[in-house]
């Protein structure tokens, strides 16, 4: 059954097939358009098979069958160009459908297949006739299959006959031969069963000798143990006087220790009963505090932004890096996707903490490197580097609240860096007292050094 779409009469292209398309066909399909496919540069592919672009015919036939197929019927460009490649390689064929007279000695599935792709006038009863041919074809040759399979049969429960009558007949003689070996063994069994009986009778008689034996090794052992036991409590006797005698001499020494201890705490005691005495106040003051003197101004992480360097420059992370007990939190993934995106998340990690060592040997400040962690199905097997310590958040806690964390953690007026890009991180630690610095400046100072 035929149905048009638009178009005028005979426009092969307006044909619709209203069934699935044959099997054998749809393999010679797959099998043009993988063969033409290869003449294809990658633009002229469709989107869905430039990822197949560089396999061999027979793998691309293989493992893209479905999506070719399905890219022939919606992509009427792509068929065009497998068309065009397919009146080149087959001219007589093509030829010939287009002239609407299919070359009656060609396979009626090649015939089917190249008009499925050309789409000539009246292309859809050539794929009809074409399916319908080869279950003619598939018919007859599952009826040949099963004459020569129903001769088989035959043939072979003719030898299976032959072969139980031979096997009835050896079978009988292997049964006469058992009865005369079972009568032979009768007679073996009744000689056995009386060597039996002269055997048991020779058994009990050894038994008793046995039992006499084994009376007199259980009153040996009666008499082993009786003095075993006797030794056992000398030992125990000797034991516990050792044990006295090793408690004496450690008493003796305990006494010793506790009298030194008495004596020390009899005089530490005395002392501070003196100072309590005397109202002695604890010693605040100096003796060079004495003296009249100006005083440097102590340096702050805020006071370094106010000399005269750019907001950018690396010299500004290394006078606060300089600042005693600095601490340098690190915003690990926005540095790393700030300076090389590109690299993988493992990458990243290991070039920074690798130059964050470096940084921390050099300038002697402690130094944090966060890392997000709440989407990890697994602790990440990481060995920190020497001078560097790395926390990924725990599920459900970003890393910029860990750092966050981190940062009020610290004691009131020590010098906390964090190194990040993020606005919101930057303007929370600084509410908290710490000084942000932006990735591309700790970039900078890593690369220099």
């Amino acid at each position: 059954m035929v149905e048009t779409t638009g178009g005028g009469p005979g426009d092969g292209a307006a044909e619709v097939l209203d069934r699935p398309l044959p099997d054998g066909v749809r393999r010679r399909v797959v099998q043009i358009v993988s063969d033409g496919f290869g003449s294809l540069t990658v633009g002229e592919l469709p989107a869905q098979l430039r990822q197949y672009a560089r396999f061999a015919p027979n793998r691309r036939a293989k493992f893209a069958g479905n999506a070719m197929a399905a890219a022939l019927e919606t992509d009427p460009l792509f068929r065009q160009r497998i068309g065009e490649k397919l009146r080149e390689s087959q001219p007589e064929l093509t030829g010939a459908l287009d002239s609407g007279s299919p070359p009656p000695a060609a396979d009626p599935l090649d015939v089917a297949a190249a008009a499925y792709v050309l789409r000539p006038p009246g292309w859809v009863k050539l794929v009809a006739a074409a399916g319908e041919e080869a279950q003619r074809a598939d018919a007859e040759r599952a009826d040949e299959e099963n004459r020569a399979e129903l001769e088989r049969l035959r043939a072979e429960l003719d030898r299976a006959r032959d072969h139980t009558r031979a096997e009835t007949e050896r079978l009988r003689a292997e049964l006469d031969s058992a009865r005369k070996e079972t009568e032979s063994l009768h007679r073996k069994l009744r000689a056995a069963l009386s060597d039996v009986k002269r055997g048991e009778a020779a058994l009990r008689k050894v038994q008793g000798e046995v039992e006499a034996v084994r009376a007199d090794a259980h009153a040996q052992v009666s008499a082993a143990e009786s003095e075993t036991r006797r030794l056992k409590a000398r030992l125990g006797e000797t034991e516990a006087a050792l044990e006295a005698a090793r408690r004496a001499a450690r008493e003796g020494r305990s006494v010793e220790d506790m009298r030194v201890r008495l004596l020390l705490d009899t005089l530490l005691d005395a002392t501070q009963g003196l100072r309590r005495e005397l109202a002695l106040p604890p010693v605040s003051v100096r003796p060079a505090e004495t003296v009249d003197a100006v005083e440097p101004g102590r340096m702050t992480p805020k006071d370094i932004a106010a000399r005269a360097l750019s907001e950018n420059d690396p010299q500004v992370l290394d006078q606060l890096l300089a600042l005693p007990q600095a601490h340098l939190v690190v915003d690990g993934y926005n540095v790393t996707k700030t300076g090389y995106p590109q690299m993988p998340l493992e990458k990243q990690r290991l070039r920074l903490l690798g130059q964050l060592s470096q940084l921390a040997a050099q300038s002697g400040a402690e130094v944090t490197c966060v890392f997000d962690g709440a989407e990890l199905a697994a602790p990440v097997l990481l060995a920190p580097p020497r001078g560097v310590r790395v926390l990924f958040s725990k599920p459900g806690v970003t890393a910029d609240e860990l750092i966050r964390q981190l940062v009020r953690a610290e004691p009131p007026g020590r010098p906390v860096i964090v190194a990040s890009t993020d606005r919101e991180v930057a303007d929370g630690v600084a509410r908290a007292g710490a000084r942000p610095v932006a990735s591309a400046m700790l970039l900078k100072r890593l690369s220099r050094a």
